[in-house]
């Protein structure tokens, strides 16, 4: 037990520090809004991190299932259906079954290939979302008014709708980690590093790898409906692919091994991204310099810095005892 608290400190941690936030007196609209954007963008490269760190897929298609999410919440509000008890669960299905279909066909590659195939469907459902009219189009889609439930106006609330995030990237870290430490998981993980290995026990690795990539997708369509009610405004560029790359580029600079590291690479991504922007208009030229020097330096991403910082305390307090 002391063992497990010891190496899930930082990710607990971290979900104390976001829920102490506004008891701390941050409780202004601007701020609780960044902040929710950052975890609902965890939720989505925490799911993505799964793929990635769990199953070895690299997929440049993920922010396709935030966007169907999105786009689930934003169709059925035109059709005037608000209660959350069916658009939630619309929209999680909804990515879902995007991701299965998908996967069903890009799962029968590997590598660069697999991530080109994920692109490319991704940039479909990018135009295709384009082109829905009655949506906007281009310019996208206006919400009437949050989810409700039950008709109340619960997700409206500054600080129900931060701890409704927080609570829900708590769930799907936590949902995530038991998952890759079931047995699932184990084979999930053994064919990432020796899928002939895999074979050889008589497991064949595309349903699991299915399995894992429906239920990432089903996570980012969770993502994607909160992203919805939070801007209360669904465009094309939810879905596009530079959006699946900033994902890519939370999960390798959080780390790759670690699922909360997602949930940190969002934090960091966003709020540099709002300091950034106040200093320098092209902004984005920065990151990947930051990306190259995240993977030479942290090994480990910004979950593995804590680690890095002991070891070399102890190196350097050992050289001095020499």
């Amino acid at each position: 037990m002391t063992a497990l608290l010891r190496r899930q400190a930082l990710p607990l941690a971290l979900l104390l520090a976001l829920a102490l936030v506004p008891v701390l007196g941050v409780q202004d609209g601007f701020s609780l809004g960044l902040l929710a954007r950052a975890m609902i963008l965890g939720i989505a490269a925490t799911s993505l991190s799964l793929l990635v760190g769990g199953a070895g897929l690299a997929s440049l298609g993920h922010a396709a299932a935030l966007g169907i999410g999105a786009y689930a919440v934003a169709t059925l509000d035109l059709l005037g259906i608000t209660e959350g008890a069916v658009v939630f669960p619309a929209a999680i299905l909804a990515a879902a079954l995007y991701a299965l279909l998908t996967g069903l066909v890009s799962l029968r590659t590997g590598g660069v290939h697999f991530i080109m195939i994920t692109l490319a469907f991704g940039q479909m459902v990018y135009f295709a979302t384009s082109s829905l009219s009655a949506l906007g189009g281009d310019d996208g889609y206006t919400l009437y008014g949050r989810t409700e439930f039950l008709g109340a106006r619960l997700l409206e609330g500054r600080l129900p709708f931060h701890y409704l995030c927080l609570g829900l990237a708590a769930a799907t870290w936590l949902f995530c980690s038991m998952l890759l430490e079931s047995r699932f998981g184990r084979v999930l993980r053994a064919a990432k590093e020796e899928p002939m290995r895999v074979r050889a026990l008589g497991l064949s690795p595309y349903p699991y790898r299915l399995v894992a990539m429906t239920i990432a997708g089903a996570l980012a369509g969770l993502a994607g409906a909160l992203m919805a009610n939070a801007m209360e405004f669904v465009s094309p560029a939810i879905l596009s692919w530079p959006r699946s790359a900033d994902l890519l580029f939370m999960v390798i600079l959080g780390g790759v091994g670690h699922l909360h590291g997602a949930l940190l690479g969002a934090l960091a991504l966003v709020l540099a991204e709002e300091v950034l922007s106040h200093l320098w208009d092209h902004w984005r030229l920065l990151f990947g310099p930051l990306l190259i020097l995240a993977v030479i330096f942290l090994r480990g991403g910004l979950a593995g810095l804590p680690a890095l910082l002991a070891q070399k305390l102890v190196q350097t307090l050992d050289r001095r005892a020499r």
